[in-house]
């Protein structure tokens, strides 16, 4: 399946009966299947939208009701939905998002990029709040992880942002879909309309400075437990590796290619990948840089994963970057010459 097909199709068995979008290239091919597929789907929604920024506000509606939604677009119109995302954060409603990343800033082009990076895991929006940010690798970890995000959404009470790229979206791969969700679990909070017990009430305005203070300890909190609790990564030849390239999504494919290349002339290097990039997997690059000799970030970006990057690492290793924006995609032989230099500096040091 083409991977935009991919992440719709794992949404729909996932228990997604709700999709409101605008289209914007390269993730049209996501709404394009969504229209068709959920006509198929007994009590299934699907709206195109006039705009990214209705899109995410009847996102907002539907996830009140205790629907599961999802919505997708791609780089400039991710930015016009920042407003409703943090609208559900404050909320405490659950949403999946994919971003299906272009070239930029701007309108930019249509490429694989990875530039998005700051405006997925710093929020994006206003306001103090997190969005939990998966970046598959594969067709296959972005149907498993579209599959889930619906689970994760829901448990935490939290937009979920599925970030992947134009290449992403567009190549074909096999793939094992999950089964269809039978059952789904119960949300006392949402509004259901007129009934008996106590009314409810789901706002984002308190004018109350202590009550909102509040209420951003109880998300801080909540914040927390999923850094605890969700961290994934995927560490590939390290175990005696003194160069690690860190790469994420599509950088990650290309960065294993380079590997794999690197380890048949000899070369001990290896690769660490972020699979949330929040909750950044801090700790676990920090106990990597305790033995190795140095680090490479690469993106198909001009360098923003670097920054979490050098922050788990702290100084103890030099951790160096290459990245081409714009939606310049790398081979795995030019990185490899990349990473095959920085190796070279290093054993000079020793």
């Amino acid at each position: 399946m083409r991977g935009s097909e991919v992440i719709g199709e794992a949404a729909i068995r996932a228990g997604c009966r709700c999709y409101f979008g605008y289209p914007i290239t390269p993730q049209n091919e996501l709404p394009e299947y969504m229209a068709r597929r959920m006509t198929e789907i007994e009590g299934a929604t699907f709206l195109q939208s006039e705009s990214e920024l209705a899109a995410i506000n009847m996102v907002y509606g539907a996830s009140v009701t205790g629907s599961r939604v999802m919505t997708s677009s791609s780089s400039p119109g991710i930015s016009l939905m920042q407003e409703g995302l943090s609208y559900l954060a404050a909320c405490e409603l659950p949403a999946v998002i994919v971003n299906i990343v272009r070239g930029g800033p701007g309108l930019g082009n249509i490429a694989p990029a990875q530039s998005d990076y700051f405006q997925a895991t710093r929020g994006g929006g206003h306001g103090d709040y997190r969005c939990l940010v998966v970046a598959p690798a594969s067709l296959q970890e972005a149907a498993d992880l579209t599959y889930h995000a619906f689970d994760l959404a829901d448990h935490y009470r939290l937009p979920v942002i599925i970030l992947g790229d134009g290449m992403m979206g567009q190549m074909m791969e096999p793939v094992c879909l999950p089964p269809f969700r039978k059952e789904l679990p119960d949300k006392d909070w949402a509004l259901t309309g007129a009934g008996e017990g106590k009314s409810r009430f789901i706002r984002s305005l308190l004018l109350d400075v202590h009550v909102l203070e509040e209420h951003n300890w109880k998300l801080y909190r909540k914040y927390q437990r999923i850094e605890r609790r969700e961290v994934r990564y995927e560490e590939f030849m390290v175990h005696d590796a003194e160069l690690v390239i860190v790469a994420y999504g599509t950088a990650a494919r290309i960065a294993k290619g380079a590997v794999n290349r690197a380890r048949e002339r000899k070369l001990r290097i290896g690769l660490f990948r972020p699979i949330t990039l929040w909750p950044f997997p801090f700790a676990a690059l920090k106990r990597l840089a305790e033995r190795v000799k140095g680090f490479v970030a690469f993106e198909m970006s001009m360098g923003q994963m670097l920054e979490d990057v050098k922050l788990s690492v702290g100084g103890m290793v030099p951790v160096e970057f290459y990245g081409r924006p714009g939606g310049v995609v790398v081979t795995p032989m030019e990185l490899l010459r990349i990473v095959t230099r920085k190796y070279n500096q290093l054993a000079k040091k020793d």
